[in-house]
């Protein structure tokens, strides 16, 4: 049975740590981008993938250097859109982030994404990735991965703390995948 390994990597801190920066680009900080070099060392992927925003796309695009290997920009690795709730502080928002976290699909930011828009896109992405690949790219596309490729439901993937730089490797097989590693 044929199987592919998908690196999904967090990109490092972002100027604008600490706000809902869906598309929003906002540029990564050195130290993220020399995070994101640091924990793609060693890696063998045939290909880079990365989000379109700066702060996967510049660290992405360092990492495809150091492993001389090609780079694929995909703006469907983008963040959840937050719509109006773009660069907002989350802790001044407590009540309406409580109704999204518990429904994403029938409370989702206004003018943004919902929960079942970025599993869409994802997958979408996801079924574009025929060999070994390191993706760079945000934590909700990861979230969003997790959920297409091991049925996870919402809660089950915020449940996962990904951290800046955060490294998951997965081996996905015709019938299903596996999480093979966690970092980060």
């Amino acid at each position: 049975m044929k199987s592919r390994v998908l690196h999904l990597l967090r990109h490092g801190a972002p100027e604008a740590a600490g706000r809902l920066i869906g598309h929003t680009d906002s540029l990564p900080t050195p130290l993220g981008r020399a995070a994101c070099r640091k924990r793609a060392q060693g890696l063998r992927v045939e290909q880079v993938v990365s989000s379109d925003l700066s702060r996967a796309l510049w660290p992405a695009q360092d990492v495809a250097a150091d492993l001389g290997l090609p780079l694929v920009v995909d703006p469907r690795w983008r963040e959840l859109d937050f719509g109006v709730w773009e660069e907002c502080d989350p802790a001044n928002m407590s009540e309406a982030l409580l109704h999204f976290w518990a429904d994403p699909d029938a409370c989702p930011p206004p003018q943004g994404e919902s929960w079942s828009q970025i599993c869409a896109r994802v997958a979408a992405a996801l079924e574009a990735l025929e060999q070994d690949s390191l993706v760079v790219t945000h934590a909700g596309a990861i979230r969003a991965a997790l959920s297409v490729l091991l049925g996870f439901d919402h809660a089950q993937v915020w449940a996962f703390h990904l951290r800046y730089g955060a490294l998951l490797s997965l081996r996905i097989w015709s019938d299903g995948a596996q999480i093979t590693g966690l970092s980060g």
